[in-house]
């Protein structure tokens, strides 16, 4: 699992079937407090996340392990919304 920061939205009305219905999010793997780092990918969003959270992905064959995304052919989910984040006893990130 990673942490990631949601920058935005993926709209794509040509996509296979499987995926009609699903919300398509923009993630950043994020660091320890949060700020994105990295390259952008696309997730699949099961927890009604948004742009500016920082979220729990799931990748790989984990993906498809949800309730919602079982048989999907799909390889990263956002399986969270992080609250706050501890890191060797401060607190790193904490959602306003």
């Amino acid at each position: 699992m990673r942490i990631a920061f949601v920058i935005g939205t993926v709209v794509a009305t040509m996509k296979d079937e499987k995926l009609r219905g699903r919300k398509l999010l923009l993630v950043k793997e994020a660091d320890l407090t949060g700020k994105p780092t990295g390259s952008p990918f696309v997730a699949i969003d099961t927890v009604d996340a948004g742009k500016g959270d920082i979220v729990v992905v799931t990748e790989g064959s984990s993906a498809r392990q949800t309730v919602q995304t079982e048989a999907l052919p799909v390889d990263a989910v956002i399986i969270a919304v992080v609250d706050s984040m501890e890191t060797e006893g401060k607190t790193t990130f904490s959602k306003s």
